[in-house]
């Protein structure tokens, strides 16, 4: 089997999301990330590979395609090899222990996919997204994630609801609040972290209960803020502590 022009349309529609969310599926590319996928549970559609890779898949879900031919259907700037059509699964029920992450209107594919990884790396089981963050299933996100997408639970809902209804503490970050270095932090609770050019919005920071703070060092105190990812590994760092 050969690439179509009907492979090649359905892949060019899915770096839209309301093509993804149609047809159920979402891009992977490179050996690694389609490694990590294809160990998981979701369920692989179609790999798109060239003749020097290899990958233990049923023969009828494999594709044999040309560095020409990947290129046409690559969204990266240098090919890697491999492109996997993979199921979005069904969304499951939020979890409402242990540590959760919610994001409020995060707008970068990059920024995502490194929380997801950052959400894997501190033991993160739950991640929450604001219905207009930036969705988990965009191919940079799934690039940015290396694999971790498949270990995290993300849940897509009304933050404000939930937040209104959670018994579980819940922390904001912001510039005003208490230096996180001298807070008191439990092992269980709702971190919220914020849009990367307006924070976390008004309605959300009425509802949460306590605002902690990364203090500056520096000696002018002249950086307005922390990329929202690299303020997110440091607040998990110290709940994890």
């Amino acid at each position: 089997m050969s690439l179509s022009k009907n492979h090649l349309k359905l892949i060019t529609s899915l770096q839209q999301k309301k093509y993804r969310q149609k047809h159920k599926l979402f891009i992977a590319e490179g050996i690694k990330v389609v490694e990590e996928l294809l160990k998981s549970s979701l369920v692989l559609e179609k790999l798109f590979v060239t003749s020097e890779c290899s990958f233990n898949v049923p023969a009828d879900k494999t594709i044999e395609v040309s560095e020409v031919e990947l290129k046409k259907i690559s969204q990266l700037k240098t090919p890697n090899k491999v492109l996997g059509l993979f199921q979005i699964p069904e969304q499951k029920l939020v979890k409402n222990n242990g540590l959760v992450i919610a994001l409020d209107s995060i707008n970068d594919p990059g920024n995502l996919g490194t929380i997801i990884r950052l959400c894997d790396w501190f033991g993160v089981e739950q991640l929450l997204c604001s219905k207009d963050t930036v969705d988990c299933y965009n191919a940079k996100v799934v690039q940015a994630s290396m694999g971790s997408l498949t270990r995290i639970q993300i849940n897509y809902v009304d933050l404000n609801s939930y937040l209104s209804e959670t018994k579980s503490p819940t922390f904001i970050a912001d510039m005003d609040g208490e230096n996180v270095y001298k807070s008191e932090l439990p092992k269980e609770g709702v971190l919220i972290m914020g849009n990367e050019a307006n924070g976390v919005s008004k309605e959300i920071k009425e509802l949460a209960k306590n605002v902690i703070s990364i203090p500056r060092f520096g000696v002018k105190q002249e950086t307005e803020s922390l990329n929202v990812a690299t303020a997110t590994a440091i607040l998990l760092s110290e709940f994890r502590r």
